[in-house]
């Protein structure tokens, strides 16, 4: 059974989370690269041009609306969890397993010890890393830059060590809201990235309240301005020529003092203590049950629940 998931160069932090989790919490050897049966696990990959053969096993994944919906009663799939009542609804299947994305398992595992001092932080969208001039801007603002393309067990020692978590990655919020560090949400740059967030929140009950944030230049302007999300070398190079350089610094700086204003003014969100303890034994029991269906003996997860 092959561990699928969204791989991309360079890498993004919430798809790489399953590289580390899955093979912790699932016994050894269960996971492997036969692609007859895959393993779908944390991001929104529930596309629909999955290959049709294979048996597909949903684990806590969620629809994105990348594509059209998958049609999930074809015999081919197999929905253990989704990540959230948008799915459920989209996928046309009952509402009851919508428990939450399942990188809310982290709260099982052993995890990095916390970098001590990390302070504020924030996360931009991996596109966003890519097209806009954030590690500038939080440098502006005094605010520590998480690269959601850096190494992930790096990004979860800084994440577990900060007192406030503000991203637009949703991954970088679904995490720290597991690990219980506040967070501050951003409205998604492209639009494309916005609806999916419902979906995890509604899982766990509670409403968003995102803030917005300005470009940091041009190229995310223009992101922004067009809903196009302006990926190509050319619209980089042309963004970002010289000519553009006096408006690029105005509003990374613009950027900056907007960052600055979210740590004073904007109340962080938690979702409620009761709501994701409860997910975390769900997920836990949806996967235990899973793998007792392919192996021999029960499988005993580590619980180590961090609150």
């Amino acid at each position: 059974m092959k561990l699928t998931y969204f791989r991309h160069t360079p890498s993004n932090f919430g798809d790489e989370l399953n590289a580390i989790m899955w093979h912790e919490l699932l016994p050894e050897g269960f996971l492997d690269e036969d692609e007859g049966e895959l393993f779908l696990g944390i991001g929104s990959i529930l596309w629909d041009h999955l290959p049709r053969a294979p048996m597909k096993h949903v684990m806590g994944s969620g629809f994105g609306g990348y594509t059209a919906p998958p049609d999930v009663h074809d015999g081919s799939w197999n929905v253990v969890w989704l990540r959230g009542p948008v799915t459920a609804e989209r996928l046309g299947v009952d509402p009851g397993l919508a428990i939450c994305d399942s990188a809310i398992l982290l709260r099982a595992m052993a995890l990095p010890p916390p970098v001590a001092g990390a302070g504020t932080v924030f996360m931009p969208h991996f596109e966003s890393a890519t097209r806009g001039d954030w590690e500038r801007a939080c440098a502006l603002a005094g605010i520590g830059y998480l690269d959601p393309r850096d190494d992930v067990l790096d990004l979860l020692a800084r994440i577990r060590g900060a007192k406030l978590m503000i991203t637009e990655a949703m991954h970088g919020a679904i995490v720290a809201d597991a690990l219980r560090v506040p967070w501050i949400g951003i409205v998604p740059f492209f639009p494309q990235h916005r609806a999916k967030w419902e979906d995890w929140a509604g899982s766990l009950g509670f409403g968003l309240r995102p803030a917005v944030l300005p470009p940091s230049n041009l190229l995310e302007a223009y992101t922004l301005v067009t809903g196009q999300p302006g990926k190509g070398r050319r619209s980089r190079a042309l963004f970002k020529a010289w000519p553009a350089a006096p408006v690029n610094a105005a509003l990374v700086h613009r950027a900056a003092a907007r960052l600055r204003r979210l740590t004073e003014r904007v109340e962080p969100q938690l979702s409620p203590d009761a709501a994701i303890a409860r997910a975390t034994e769900r997920s836990l029991e949806a996967l235990d049950a899973f793998v007792r269906t392919r192996t021999s003996s029960p499988q005993a997860f580590g619980r180590q629940e961090r609150r």
